[in-house]
């Protein structure tokens, strides 16, 4: 069957048309991206897609949201839309709907696509494991974490909110990029550290300790400049920030028990190379006495180019099966 596939991001939000069977996605369309900001809502979001889509529209919705899924009103996490799932049918005038958390649905994604789909990071460059534990985490406007328990050709997928562990600096510098957030916030999480716009904290940071005049600039600059390689700040920060993520996603995989890791979303294929040439394996393994346990987990990053769409549509069609 068709269905509406939709993956609600903090910056955009995409739709696309997928044909599920027998509990796995055996297709998804292209995809139609729109700007969260420039809509009131998911509703008048949707309505856009319609008239892009320029056919029927599938009276099925699998729907992945940047946000905790629970009870009757779900408010996304960095996003101003508020979600209210008993509406879903008669707003978007569909039969049968799933809504998951974005990191859940990135689960279902990494659950279903093939190996490759998948580019070896650090670890053995072995396939992941088909049973057992995989974590699944990943930056982007915020740091989306989830669990993928495998067994018996099965799985199953624990959505979580990981990424608002407490953030644990490992030398100076990070020692006092946390004093620094600090100035803001009194409990200083993971993702002020492991997601897109930390960035921007990291730079002046930096700028601050060398004594540089600190440029006030947003994200997306930082960014660009430090993936140019245009501005040695810029660059030291996202050597930085490859450091943090490498010991954040090591922590996870101890906690959760885990035989794999897979780090996904938009930004970690954007930085692939830099996390390549960075210390990210050094940092995910460095954890005393399970430093030869840490060796021994294959790390992957997801190369599909929508794992959230694919994702929320493999949700979709597990829960739906016959």
């Amino acid at each position: 069957m068709d269905i509406v596939s939709v993956d609600i991001g903090g910056t955009h939000s995409r739709f696309a048309i997928a044909e599920v069977e027998n509990g796995r996605v055996v297709s998804l369309g292209e995809p139609i991206t729109l700007k969260t900001a420039e809509y009131a809502s998911l509703q008048t979001a949707w309505q856009m897609f319609e008239k892009k889509l320029d056919r029927p529209v599938p009276r099925a919705a699998a729907i992945a949201v940047a946000s905790p899924v629970t009870g009757d009103i779900i408010r996304l996490t960095n996003n101003p839309w508020v979600i209210r799932p008993s509406l879903i049918p008669e707003r978007l005038n569909v039969d049968s709907y799933t809504i998951i958390n974005d990191f859940g649905a990135i689960g279902h994604a990494v659950a279903q696509l093939p190996d490759e789909n998948f580019d070896h990071l650090c670890g053995p460059e072995i396939p992941l494991p088909s049973s057992g534990v995989t974590t699944v985490c990943g930056p982007g406007t915020g740091l989306g974490v989830a669990q993928v328990f495998k067994t018996g050709g099965s799985y199953h997928v624990l959505p979580t909110e990981g990424g608002h562990i407490d953030y644990a600096p490992l030398d100076d510098i990070e020692d006092a990029l946390l004093k620094r957030l600090r100035r803001s916030y009194t409990r200083v999480s993971a993702e002020r550290i492991c997601a897109g716009p930390a960035i921007v904290a990291i730079y002046e940071m930096l700028a601050e300790m060398e004594g540089r005049p600190v440029r006030m600039r947003d994200d997306k600059a930082i960014w660009t400049e430090a993936l140019e390689g245009t501005d040695p700040i810029a660059l030291a920060a996202l050597d930085r920030f490859c450091l943090a993520l490498g010991a954040t996603a090591g922590d996870l995989a101890l906690a959760h028990g885990a035989n794999g890791v897979v780090i996904g979303g938009g930004l970690g294929l954007r930085i692939k190379d830099r996390l390549l040439r960075s210390g990210f394996a050094h940092r995910f393994v460095a954890k005393g006495r399970f430093q030869s346990m840490m060796s021994g987990i294959p790390v992957k990053l997801v190369t599909h180019p929508q794992p959230g769409l694919f994702g929320a549509a493999a949700a979709f069609a597990q829960e739906h099966t016959a």
